[in-house]
C-alpha cells in the first residue's frame, strides 16, 4: 500500500496545488469511455478505493424572462426531456452517485428532481443543496478549489461516487483543471472523473490538478445533430460512388 506523504496529510481540504506548475489543459477529449488503468502491483496487495466524481451541468433552461431572476429560471421542455435521458445514460454506464451536491438554482433542482423521478438509484442518494455553487461558477479560476472544499466537507470515506451539479463556465473549467484536458460541457453533459485514495481528502491531495483520470463525457445526441450527421454521411457516400464510377469509366 502506498504511504501518504506528510505534504499530502497537510493538504487536506486546502487549496489544490498543481502537480506540475507548468501544467495547463492542452488536449481535447472525445466523447468516449475507457476502462480505468490498474496498477497490478498495488492492487495485488491492498486495492485502493476508487473515487469517482461526476460534474454535471444542469439541463437546458427556459429563455430569460425580464420579470424572473436568472437564479429562478425553470427548465425548458427540451431540458426536462434531457434530464430524463442523462439519468438513463449515467445509470446505463454504472455511474450512480451516493452523494449529490446540487446548486440551489431552480434549473439545477428541477434537473435533479426529474433524474430522481426517472431513476430510483438517484433518489437513494444523499442530497445537499449548495447556494454557493450558483455564484462560484461565474468566478474565473475558483470553482475547482471550491468543489474540493465542499466535497471534503460533506463526504465520508465509505462514499465512493459523488455528483456535483452546477453551471458553466465554472463546471467545465473545473473539469478541465482536474483532468488536465480541455473539456466542453454543454447543457446536461457530465464529466466523469476518477482517482484513487483511502478518503476524499487523500484523493484530492494526491491527484492535485491534472491528476484526475477522465473516464469520459456523458452527453446526449440531439435529433437535429443526428439528422445532420445522417445527411452528411449520405452526401459523402453519394460523392464517393460518383468518384468510383468516374474512375471505372476512365479506366475503360
Amino acid at each position: 500500500m502506498r504511504a501518504v506523504s506528510s505534504w499530502h496529510a497537510a493538504a487536506v481540504c486546502s487549496p489544490i496545488a498543481y502537480r506540475n506548475p507548468n501544467l495547463r489543459p492542452t488536449r481535447c477529449v472525445s466523447v468516449s469511455t475507457a476502462k480505468p488503468e490498474v496498477d497490478d502491483e498495488v492492487s495485488s496487495v491492498v486495492p485502493l478505493n476508487r473515487r469517482r466524481l461526476i460534474l454535471l451541468r444542469h439541463a437546458e433552461s427556459a429563455v430569460p424572462d425580464r420579470f424572473l431572476r436568472d437564479h429562478d429560471r425553470p427548465l425548458s421542455k427540451t431540458g426536462r426531456a434531457d434530464a430524463m435521458s442523462i439519468s438513463h445514460k449515467l445509470h446505463q454506464m454504472g455511474w450512480i452517485p451516493e452523494l449529490i451536491l446540487c446548486s440551489d438554482a431552480t434549473r439545477t433542482k428541477e434537473t435533479l428532481k426529474i433524474m430522481q423521478e426517472y431513476s430510483k438509484e438517484f433518489s437513494r442518494a444523499e442530497v445537499h443543496f449548495m447556494p454557493s455553487f450558483y455564484s462560484i461558477a461565474a468566478m474565473d479560476g475558483q470553482t475547482a478549489e471550491h468543489l474540493q472544499k465542499v466535497v471534503c466537507q460533506y463526504s465520508r470515506d465509505e462514499i465512493l461516487t459523488i455528483m456535483c451539479m452546477g453551471h458553466n463556465r465554472g463546471w467545465e473549467e473545473a473539469a478541465s483543471m482536474f483532468s488536465g484536458s480541455s473539456i466542453e460541457l454543454k447543457t446536461c453533459n457530465a464529466a466523469l472523473l476518477e482517482t484513487t485514495g483511502e478518503s476524499w481528502n487523500e484523493a484530492f491531495a494526491s491527484a492535485g490538478l491534472g491528476g484526475w483520470k477522465l473516464e469520459g463525457i456523458a452527453s446526449l445526441i440531439y435529433l437535429s445533430e443526428a439528422i445532420n450527421f445522417k445527411i452528411c454521411a449520405g452526401n459523402f457516400h453519394k460523392k464517393l460512388y460518383q468518384v468510383k464510377k468516374q474512375s471505372r469509366d476512365f479506366s475503360m
